[in-house]
This record gives C-alpha cells, sequence and structure tokens, in this order.
C-alpha cells in the first residue's frame, strides 16, 4: 500500500503517536490560561476554511484518540454550520473564529470591526469562544490580523490569538499551508521563529511523528487544514493539483512583494 502522506491514515499515524508520547496536547484557550503549562506539550490547530465534513472526521479521529485541538471556522456558508460546529464543540475540542474582515471589508477598519462583532456573536449563540485566530487570503493586499493595530482584541472578551499572542522563537510552529509543510510559498502564514527551530527540516508528516518520537523539540503548533487530508485518490489527486495550482499563484505574489511595497 502506499505510504501517502495527508491522507486520514497518516492523520491517524500523527494521533497514535501523540498519545504514545510524552506531550500532552493543549488547546490555545488552556495556553493562554492555564498557570502551569507542561514542560512537553503540541497544540493542534485546525484552520475550517472549506468542506466542514473533514473537519467533523478529523475532530472524531482526535476524539478517538482523547485528543483535544482547537478549530477556526470561517463565517461563509458552506463553513458556518451550526449543528457541526456544536458537535464538534461537544467532544471537547475548543472552537474559535477565523476572521477575514479587513478583506470583506476591503481595508475600511470602522466598517471590519463591526463585521467582527457580528460574526463573533453568530458563533458565541453555538459555544464559547475565548480566541480567535485571522484568515490568510494570499491574493489579499490586506491582512486580517492588521486589525488589531488600532483595536483591541481584549475588548471582546478575547484572550489571545494566535499569529499575535505566541511565543514562537520557544515553540515550533508547523504548518501544512500549501499542502506542504513550513512551504516556502506561504504568503501570510508566516511567524517569526527562532533561527534553530529552521534547521528542523520538516518536509513530510513522517518527519512530524519521528520528531515526536525523539522528543527534541518541547513545545510544537501543529497546524493542520482539514480539508486537505482525504483518503479517496481522487479527491486526494484533485487537491493536490490545486494546491500546487494556488502555489504557482504565491510564488508570483512572493516574487512580487520581493521587489515591489505590498500594500499594509
Amino acid at each position: 500500500m502506499l505510504n501517502l502522506d495527508f491522507t486520514f491514515a497518516k492523520y491517524k499515524e500523527l494521533c497514535e503517536t501523540i498519545v504514545e508520547s510524552k506531550y500532552t496536547t493543549l488547546t490555545f484557550t488552556q495556553y493562554f490560561s492555564l498557570k502551569n503549562i507542561p514542560e512537553k506539550f503540541i497544540i493542534l490547530r485546525h484552520d475550517v476554511e472549506r468542506q466542514i465534513e473533514y473537519a467533523l472526521r478529523m475532530a472524531k479521529l482526535e476524539n478517538d484518540f482523547g485528543i483535544i485541538s482547537t478549530y477556526y471556522f470561517r463565517m461563509k456558508e458552506d463553513v458556518f454550520i451550526p449543528k457541526i460546529i456544536k458537535e464538534i464543540a461537544e467532544m471537547g475540542h475548543e472552537i474559535g473564529y477565523h476572521y477575514e474582515v479587513l478583506d470583506k471589508a476591503k481595508g475600511d477598519f470602522e466598517k471590519a470591526i463591526e463585521i467582527f462583532e457580528e460574526e463573533l456573536e453568530k458563533f458565541r449563540a453555538i459555544c464559547e469562544v475565548k480566541t480567535v485566530c485571522m484568515h490568510g487570503n494570499p491574493f489579499s493586499k490586506w491582512v486580517n490580523k492588521d486589525l488589531w493595530t488600532k483595536y483591541r482584541f481584549e475588548d471582546f472578551g478575547i484572550i489571545g490569538e494566535p499569529y499575535l499572542s505566541m511565543d514562537y522563537i520557544k515553540i515550533l510552529y508547523l504548518t501544512d499551508t500549501g499542502r506542504r509543510w513550513n512551504s516556502r510559498f506561504s504568503v501570510k502564514d508566516v511567524v517569526d521563529a527562532n533561527v534553530n527551530q529552521s534547521n528542523e527540516k520538516i518536509k513530510s508528516t513522517d518527519d512530524i511523528i519521528t520528531l515526536i518520537i525523539e522528543g527534541r523539540m518541547n513545545q510544537m503548533c501543529i497546524l493542520a487544514h482539514p480539508s486537505r487530508w482525504n483518503d479517496d485518490i481522487g479527491r486526494w489527486l484533485k487537491e493536490l493539483v490545486w494546491q500546487n495550482i494556488k502555489n504557482i499563484g504565491k510564488a508570483g505574489i512572493k516574487l512580487y512583494k520581493g521587489k515591489f511595497l505590498w500594500p499594509r
């Protein structure tokens, strides 16, 4: 059988490795609020950008292993489905708001904060929401986390934002953006990190599994987009092709940003 990456079978291997390791899994709310953080922990983050059914499957898989993680949902018709969001919350997973309000407001900060408050309340009508995380559209000229250069998310009862409230000098950040681990094609899914972390040559989920088994990094945050993981070979290939096409566009954007000032 092929040892394909970005399948639920492979994600199951990752979960098995985590529960058999010395790492504790935390949600972002736990990380931001606990007084005594475990020495070795892994935060599993999931940005649900489309195909919410894959998020539900991933949440059930984690639940089978007794793992808790954080799911950030966009406010869009095919993702904001209260029944499914509530089902995931009832498993013990954290629900967060994946905001993209500067994009929606086309850079108008006053309109953006109004949208933020309205959408946040819709999520809170379903379950508790204490953390939020920006959605980074690589093809938009706005960066949604810039909203907090003018406003304070604490004023909305939010205790943390992963792109702004985490110390990635200490925490190894691993992301499957672009359907590649820590891809050079990432445009907005980037964090300030320790130089030593860049020496971790993570190219596959198997590399992450090895890293966890060896226990060389005490603190890790792993971002896995549920829609990028699939066991159906047809859909798996479709996602591979689509992400590679997007990566070509992202490469062009990064080249452009290297030559010109990008609007902020």
